[in-house]
């Protein structure tokens, strides 16, 4: 039986465009926006994208599934191997990945202050529920709890190396590296070049002949063992006036890019040198950036006690036409006897181990090679002129067997940190030899090579990949993240010193663990929300239909609410002067379906109203109705009711209608396994989503449907709870004594607004995000004796071409 009265179409919304708001960003984080806005204007082939289709099946993702995705987003298919819970596309177009960490908080929060966390439910269109968690959650999620579990304690740090066989003797006293440093680890300004040696190798200087139109970096501060370092590299082309600048990359400490520039050269250009440089005409073509432009962002980004660091720093120098007075040039920091230099290629693979310039690459990758400069000071510093002489520095990093290794050695006739090529190169092969690694290296020399561990950790990864971790915590939270070697921690005494050093720090590493600390709800207060929400869903997924008559068709009425969808329960009301149904329905969906199809229409021979019941949980139904369908998650997902168990077939059969279809989700009944009546569509777009829906509304499919409202996770959820936590309708609801007294408590540390303010600094920090990066945000739960509460993470990549798209389908 259906209603006289038609569906109506519900007109889609415009979306005013979010006004962009200033910048709060400054020095390497302002630069990085400003190039990221000069990035947005070019064309881009490819970008990351995430798959919702794995999340239909497994809404609960463990915290060693999301282990797989950070590994998977650091290295892509080649080292390890891809997520089993979903599917990250174009993995090598990732820029960042950053983590924000909810401490404290949980699925309940989240959903209980939804409309509190506006941005955030509207930025992140993948959502998943997360377990409760242990004692340490980033250890989880990082790999370091499971890399302990298993026994296996080695880190990527190579202070776990095996020290010398006691047999091996060389005498390292005439090796100029030793001479100059000493066999003692020295610091930064030991490592620095002096105004004489900078003179003797040709640096620019201020004051000297042909630097007079350089332009100095302004950096004039106090240099001592603490100060920032930064890698620097430059490609250049010929030109009419010789060498000019043509590529910039600057590389902080955690390993991030933040400068990575084309420039335009001012002459004529007679050669791209593209088998160094990597540029080509069509890329320098479209290119407006001039070394002008390029100097005054430098001088922007480097503090005042920056020291540059690079290989044969001079000749970046002099492209750049720029004087910097504090530097470390890694083909003079590796001295080697009677002036010669090692090349980067060969200091990144003996140190490092490090394959770069890879000769199937078209040219130098300049942001690779400062960041390996940059490697190569760090783990002097760390190390000292001593570790060079380990020999099974040289079985770790790569140069496993005596023919790689002799000819290495030959076609670069060096030698490091040794007087003798021979008799280093016999002692190394002697001391691998004797070793179990062997089996291990020639199956890595066989075609492994690179891969890593299934145990290994994200800081593992990290550390094969040549970059660190930046974790920004509060002073009181510890956690075995903190303590590894292969970690940044910044500890800060409150959230918002947190949120402050976030906006300084995260530009300049790759990998950024953000992690607020709210205060734990009380058992009580925790049963407490989690009842109210409960309820409200209840009413809210609960209609009121009628008049009816005396004599009207009770089985055809039931009949007519179950085809909008799953139905809890349905009740005879006989309370009022003509008979009235109230109808529980399982999903929001259904019950929203009823209310827009029914309403005012004409069934068994009256005109009936549906409606919800208006308590106290309900007054804001129409509003957090509307802000569900504005959810990320929702825009592009359609409900769908009356389904039958060929639907897949025949849906299959008529892709070529649906445009954009990701996914489709059939729920099965809990207790017996069989497809429910009703499903969920997933679309790339909403207008795909709102053509598909007319669609299957025609006479041809006669289905009922609209847009989604809920995540598939949130039912699973509420089914998953105690029958007795799901009460029917009419909870009464005790109201404080003292409304003002209330009120004020309202303003103070009430978990409604901490979830306001927070969710709006977050978004704003995750605004700041540059293109291309990978963005979680996890609320982690909260596991005790009084009762555990699940988390949530919310997942998004920020494209380029992000924006509020208007509900307008043309």
């Amino acid at each position: 039986m259906e209603p006289e009265q038609g569906e109506t179409e519900r007109r889609p919304k415009r979306v005013r465009k979010r006004r962009q708001a200033p910048s709060e960003l400054g020095g390497a984080a302002e630069a990085m926006r400003a190039g990221w806005q000069r990035a947005a204007r070019l064309p881009l082939v490819k970008k990351p994208r995430l798959s919702t289709i794995l999340f239909t099946e497994n809404c609960e993702v463990t915290h060693d599934q999301l282990c797989e995705l950070l590994k998977y987003a650091i290295l892509g298919k080649s080292s390890v191997p891809k997520p089993s819970w979903c599917q990250l596309f174009h993995q090598n177009y990732l820029n960042n990945v950053v983590i924000f960490v909810l401490q404290g908080m949980s699925q309940l929060h989240f959903y209980k202050f939804y409309l509190e966390f506006g941005y955030l439910r509207k930025a992140f269109r993948h959502k998943f529920r997360l377990p409760s968690p242990s004692s340490d959650f980033l250890a989880e999620i990082t790999g370091l709890q499971k890399k302990e579990a298993t026994g296996d304690l080695s880190t990527t740090s190579t202070e776990s190396l095996p020290s010398v066989s006691s047999n091996v003797s060389v005498n390292l006293q005439n090796d100029p590296i030793i001479q100059k440093y000493g066999s003692k680890k020295v610091g930064v300004t030991k490592c620095l070049l002096t105004k004489e040696e900078m003179e003797k190798f040709q640096f620019p200087l201020q004051g000297f002949p042909d630097c007079e139109d350089f332009v100095p970096t302004k950096c004039n501060g106090s240099v001592t063992d603490s100060s920032p370092l930064f890698g620097l590299d430059c490609e250049m082309c010929l030109t009419s006036k010789g060498r000019e600048l043509t590529r910039v990359a600057l590389v902080a400490e955690g390993g991030g890019c933040v400068m990575d520039e084309l420039v335009k050269p001012d002459n004529k250009i007679l050669d791209y040198l593209t088998s160094f440089s990597g540029i080509t005409k069509q890329s320098l073509d479209p290119v407006t950036t001039k070394l002008k432009d390029v100097q005054k962002k430098l001088k922007a980004l480097l503090p005042a006690s920056a020291v540059l660091v690079g290989h044969s720093l001079d000749l970046d120098l002099k492209a750049l036409r720029m004087v910097h007075p504090y530097v470390i040039d890694t083909s003079l920091l590796y001295v080697r006897e009677q002036g010669r230099r090692f090349k980067l290629k060969f200091l990144a693979k003996a140190i490092l181990g490090k394959d770069i310039q890879n000769p199937n690459r078209l040219g130098h990758d300049a942001t690779e090679d400062a960041r390996t400069a940059l490697e190569l000071a760090q783990y002097f510093l760390k190390y000292g002129p001593k570790k060079l002489e380990d020999p099974m520095n040289f079985s770790r990093k790569g140069l496993w067997n005596r023919q790689e290794f002799s000819n290495h050695f030959e076609n670069h006739c060096v030698l490091l940190c040794c007087h003798s090529v021979s008799r280093v190169a016999e002692l190394n092969l002697e001391a691998i030899v004797n070793r179990q690694e062997l089996q291990a290296a020639d199956q890595e020399l066989s075609g492994t090579a690179g891969t890593q561990q299934p145990n290994a950790s994200v800081l593992d990864c990290l550390h094969s990949a040549g970059q660190k971790l930046l974790l920004l915590t509060r002073e009181a939270e510890t956690s075995k993240l903190s303590s590894s070697g292969n970690c940044q921690t910044v500890t800060c005494l409150s959230n918002k010193e947190v949120l402050e050093q976030a906006r300084v720090e995260m530009p300049l590493f790759p990998f950024s663990i953000v992690q607020f600390s709210f205060e734990r709800l009380s058992p009580a207060l925790a049963e407490e929300m989690n009842q109210r929400l409960i309820i409200k869903w209840t009413e809210m997924s609960t209609v009121y239909a009628g008049p009816f008559s005396k004599t009207c068709n009770v089985a055809a009425v039931k009949t007519l609410f179950k085809s909008f969808g799953p139905v809890h329960s349905i009740a005879l009301i006989l309370e009022t002067h003509q008979p009235h149904f109230r109808v529980q329905y399982e999903v929001l969906e259904a019950a929203q379906l009823a209310i827009e199809s029914l309403n005012g229409a004409v069934v068994e021979g009256g005109r009936i109203q549906v409606q919800r019941p208006v308590t106290e949980l309900t007054l804001d139904c129409d509003t957090l109705l509307n802000e569900l369908e504005e959810d990320a998650e929702n825009r592009g997902a359609i409900y769908l009711s009356g389904v039958s168990e060929a639907f897949r077939e025949h849906l299959l059969q008529q892709s070529s209608l649906f445009v954009g279809l990701e996914a489709v989700i059939l729920p099965k009944d809990f207790k017996t396994g069989k497809q429910r009546s009703y499903c969920f569509l997933k679309f790339k777009t909403f207008c795909s989503a709102q053509s598909a829906l007319k669609i299957f509304r025609s006479n041809e499919w006669k289905l009922k449907g609209r847009h989604a409202l809920t995540p598939r996770h949130f039912y699973t959820w509420l089914q998953s709870l105690p029958p007795e936590s799901r009460r029917s309708p009419g909870l009464q609801l005790e109201s404080p004594s003292l409304e003002q007294q209330a009120l004020q408590i309202l303003n103070m540390d009430h978990p409604k607004i901490t979830a306001w303010r927070w969710g709006r600094k977050i978004g704003k920090l995750y605004h700041s995000l540059g293109p291309g990066t990978l963005c979680l945000i996890l609320l982690p739960g909260t596991k005790s004796t009084h009762g555990s509460l699940p988390g949530l993470g919310l997942m998004g990549i920020k494209s380029e071409e992000e924006r509020v798209i208007p509900d307008t389908c043309l």
